[in-house]
């Protein structure tokens, strides 16, 4: 288990993510290239603070790690207005790795190389019929982020100490559903699976050197679509 005192976006993190990433057994689900998405959680400076109900601001930036997260944009046929980690459909050719560093640039304005990439986790297939495989992503300070309007609200970064609460992760039963919902809370609302599975998966394997699975957690109704 990490400290909240280590969450420093500097290379004793980086060492810490990549080292566990090598460690970690990556599983990974059978797809077509026309259902594989890949999405990047990645690692940033937290800056200015937050701008969410419950967590505090601060006016000087600051080094602690976060991850970013976007919401999508209200006119979006698909999920409008939803947490979401950048990301999308790999084009043809493409790797998750080239995919979620794209998806990056053109989502959040954000231009890594390619030796920004720490590794993957699991697989999560989705009710839509998606693979999104997640690529974890070193972005340093990240000082300038620009949201693209086609695809994004706006743009947030949040705290890895966020992800250690007490109370997370959360667990609920819905009707036809064998397996329960995840959600993970973020200053006083919630982000539901499957985002939320892979920010759990993060902390559990990333944070808390835990092998934890996730693939198996259910998705709320309103994402079965």
């Amino acid at each position: 288990m990490i400290d909240e005192s280590d969450l420093l976006c500097g290379p004793g993190l980086r060492q810490l993510l990549q080292s566990r990433l090598a460690a970690f057994s990556v599983r990974g689900h059978d797809v077509d290239d026309h259902h594989h998405a890949a999405v990047a959680l990645t690692v940033v400076e937290q800056g200015f603070g937050a701008d969410l109900d419950g967590l505090p601001k601060h006016c000087e930036w600051r080094n602690e790690a976060a991850l970013i997260l976007t919401r999508r944009a209200r006119h979006l046929r698909r999920h409008a207005g939803q947490w979401a980690l950048p990301g999308g459909r790999l084009d043809p050719g493409e790797t998750p790795e080239v995919s979620a560093l794209r998806e990056l640039a053109e989502e959040v304005g954000l231009e890594l190389p390619q030796q920004a990439v720490l590794g993957r986790l699991d697989d999560f297939t989705t009710r839509s019929g998606f693979v999104m495989t997640p690529v974890v992503v070193w972005g340093g300070s990240a000082r300038e982020l620009v949201a693209n309007p086609a695809e994004v609200a706006s743009i947030h970064r949040i705290p890895l100490s966020e992800l250690l609460r007490e109370d997370a992760p959360r667990l609920e039963r819905q009707a036809g559903s064998a397996e329960p919902v995840l959600r993970m809370p973020v200053g006083e609302g919630n982000i539901a699976t499957p985002t939320a599975a892979l920010l759990y998966q993060f902390r559990e394997v990333l944070l808390c050197g835990r092998e934890t699975r996730v693939d198996h957690f259910e998705q709320p109704h309103f994402a079965w679509r």
